[in-house]
């Protein structure tokens, strides 16, 4: 499976979540990482109360948002060329409002605002709750704005309105913002400080979820590793005795949710290796509703360019927690996010990053070449001195060898059975359904009588690069 991609789920997302007896209309667009998707529920959410149901069709709309992602270049230029498209419906409905939410509202308010003037509104993801007042701005005609970043909201009594359609699976934020200052990346500056969401209202979320028939869910966060509720859900240095009392570190709360929903599997995103404990392993090698599927982002395999990444970790650090995934969970799946072209990457780096890869052997990977990103420390101090077509070429090496691990990796499976979720009919043939193994794998087989949201055991018959093809075999009860 290779995906050239923006953190886990990219690209454009046009969502619908009918609400009855409402007669504002509101299409969400999102673009980039899971947690610009779930802040997209949480808009919906909100403005469901102010009277708006969500539309497919943006030229019925009153109201249009773009949730958008700054971590690429690429994803910029869409949410602009997309903006543009929408004014062209403005100028026939003129009391259409058109806002931008999410990660390139801060660094791009004015130009978007006053000097390109493609949008009404101008929302950062931790402004959600003043959207109501924005629009009463806006619709008075006044250009609306607010781009403060909390310390503290985690929107944690919102909630969520749905807005994927298949209704087996789920994400649940579990922490906001991020304190890791990667030299190449902005999400510190469009997001804010890392804060923690309180537990019990992350497993009521849950329960709530699979009350109503979701069968999965995922917790996400920019470092889900460095989860830690202490009160105020403000990770401090020191912790008087009383406030140890009532930390919750990710392991703990890993194993909250899992034990709690017994029947319902359990999916997180995104780890960081600097992170990552064996505690964490061993909560998943002890519960099968966990997924053994591990996203662990390495950028690069060079020890030299991840010190100037500011990662945290060296290669021979990185490795070591691959030994560890693999001492605890010999069939667990493995991903990463890799970056090719660096600031000052030479090709022996680029090779120790193709070699890594070997050592690793990736299920797959999300694979970018580098493009400066405004505010980051890498803009202010290193020059992007590897030439485009050098990256490029990098890249394409990297993607070919990738291709090749994900089919090995895949041929390893004929043969085997796996659990599958059914989470619906495949893309490709009406006559079968589409889902995921416990290892993040994407599994094809015959409908037969199963239905979404059921548990299926499938016997893996041939693959591809990117899909296991299978048959359902004898069933076995989910515990």
């Amino acid at each position: 499976m290779n995906k050239v991609t923006d953190e886990n789920r990219q690209g454009e997302a046009i969502m619908t979540a009918p609400v009855e007896g409402t007669s504002k209309k509101l299409y969400l667009e999102s673009y980039g990482c899971q947690m610009n998707f779930a802040d997209s529920e949480i808009v919906a959410s909100i403005l469901r109360e102010e009277g708006f149901s969500t539309t497919q069709n943006f030229e019925e709309a009153d109201l249009i948002f773009v949730n958008t992602c700054a971590v690429r270049d690429n994803a910029e230029q869409r949410v602009r060329n997309r903006l543009n498209e929408y004014n062209r419906v403005k100028r026939k409905n003129p009391a259409l409002l058109i806002g931008v939410l999410g990660c390139m509202a801060e660094r791009l308010k004015g130009k978007l605002l006053e000097e390109e003037k493609l949008v009404d509104m101008v929302v950062g993801p931790d402004a959600y709750r003043d959207l109501p007042n924005l629009i009463k701005v806006a619709e008075g005609g006044h250009k609306a704005i607010n781009v403060i970043l909390s310390k503290e909201e985690t929107y944690a009594d919102i909630t969520p309105v749905r807005l994927d359609t298949n209704g087996i699976s789920a994400f649940i934020s579990i922490t906001r913002g991020c304190d890791n200052m990667c030299s190449f990346c902005v999400v510190p500056f469009t997001r804010g400080r890392e804060r923690s969401r309180e537990p019990q209202t992350i497993i009521n979320e849950a329960k709530d979820l699979f009350a109503r028939g979701y069968r999965e869910v995922t917790l996400i966060g920019q470092n889900v590793d460095s989860y830690l509720w202490a009160g105020g859900g403000l990770k401090k240095d020191t912790y008087t005795s009383d406030e140890l009392k009532e930390v919750t570190r990710f392991d703990q709360l890993l194993e909250m949710v899992a034990m709690t929903l017994p029947q319902m599997r359990v999916r997180f995103s995104t780890s960081h290796p600097k992170d990552m404990t064996d505690e964490v392993l061993k909560v998943m090698a002890r519960h099968k509703n966990i997924c053994k599927y591990i996203h662990l982002p390495v950028q690069s395999g060079n020890s030299r360019i991840l010190e100037k990444m500011n990662r945290g970790y060296t290669r021979e650090w990185y490795l070591d927690r691959i030994a560890a995934i693999r001492k605890y969970m010999p069939d667990c799946g493995i991903s990463a996010d890799i970056i090719s072209g660096f600031c000052s990457e030479t090709e022996d780096e680029h090779k120790d990053t193709l070699s890594l890869m070997e050592a690793v052997g990736y299920d797959f990977a999300y694979m970018f070449s580098y493009s400066v990103r405004p505010k980051t420390y890498a803009e202010r101090n290193y020059p992007d001195d590897v030439p485009a077509e050098v990256k490029n070429r990098r890249l394409q090496e990297i993607i070919a060898l990738q291709g090749r691990l994900s089919h090995e990796s895949n041929l390893k499976d004929v043969g085997k059975v796996f659990e599958v979720l059914v989470e619906g009919t495949s893309k490709r043939s009406d006559a079968h359904f589409s889902g995921r193994t416990s290892q993040n794998k994407v599994m094809v087989f015959p409908k037969g009588n199963f239905k979404p949201g059921d548990y299926v055991q499938v016997k893996v018959s041939s693959c591809t690069a990117a899909t296991l093809i299978g048959q359902a075999v004898e069933q076995e009860a989910f515990a």
